[in-house]
């Protein structure tokens, strides 16, 4: 599109206050953290279903509610305090990939974070800085895993450091950080900058960034992140990751 930058600016910000709508809850994951009340409910529900968001989304929506289903609709009640025979009932879960295995070692590593590093919110507030969360990405997947643990799920968990765009994280960060103003995303995490977040990219909103001229790279992997990072903070310093409301819904529900 040959458009100046201000107009670029505009037409986004349209976008974003279309699409930063309550009423798009409905066909979207965020949906489950937004049945609990508790912080920490709250938090690890989005943590799980947004590590299960891929692929068809109705799927996502239908397989997180059942993690919660199995999890007693008590997710961090749950975390602390389950037993073996607890686990037994996650070993059929499947979405995707991601199976019974899978499953019981996030509640496994969970139950690590919450109990031995403060939970979720600490975890990633450790090595976030004003401009950038890519790095306390890759020290949380460490967390995770530095329990024994299962080799297969270790995939499951992106690194940015590895190339990965650390989609699902990435989502789950700015549920977590970006301010309940239009009753999407959370707020409930203050101690991560909302300038340090990035857009979690995806096959969609990496299409629509470069028909908008914001993103070259032909991979949607960590070079093209920190590339549309660059220019969505030209956009706008404070809050960058706004714009995937506008990018996904231009590229999902108007088929840009």
């Amino acid at each position: 599109m040959n458009i100046t930058k201000s107009e670029l600016k505009g037409f986004l910000e349209e976008k974003v206050t279309q699409y930063n709508s309550s009423k798009f809850i409905t066909s979207d994951p965020i949906q489950i953290p937004h049945e609990f009340s508790i912080k920490e409910d709250i938090e690890i529900a989005a943590f799980l279903t947004a590590s299960i968001a891929w692929g068809n989304r109705k799927s996502i929506i239908k397989n997180a509610r059942r993690m919660m289903s199995l999890m007693g609709n008590s997710p961090y009640d749950f975390i602390i305090n389950h037993n073996d025979t607890h686990l037994d009932s996650l070993n059929h879960f499947v979405h995707r990939t991601f199976n019974g295995i899978d499953f019981i070692q996030f509640i496994k590593s969970l139950k690590h974070i919450y109990t031995n590093h403060g939970g979720l919110e600490l975890v990633f507030a450790k090595n976030s800085t004003p401009n950038d969360t890519q790095l306390a990405i890759h020290h949380f997947k460490t967390l995770f895993f530095e329990i024994p643990h299962t080799f297969r799920t270790r995939k499951h968990v992106s690194d940015p450091l590895n190339n990965s765009a650390a989609k699902r994280i990435n989502m789950f960060l700015r549920w977590m950080v970006r301010p309940n103003n239009t009753g999407v995303d959370f707020g409930i995490w203050k101690k991560i900058a909302l300038s340090s977040l990035s857009c979690p990219l995806d096959v969609h909103s990496g299409n629509v960034a470069r028909k908008l001229g914001l993103l070259k790279r032909t991979q949607n992997d960590a070079k093209a992140l920190n590339e549309l990072d660059k220019s969505l903070r030209e956009l706008d310093k404070n809050d960058p990751v706004k714009y995937d409301f506008a990018l996904f819904g231009l590229g999902v529900f108007e088929k840009f």
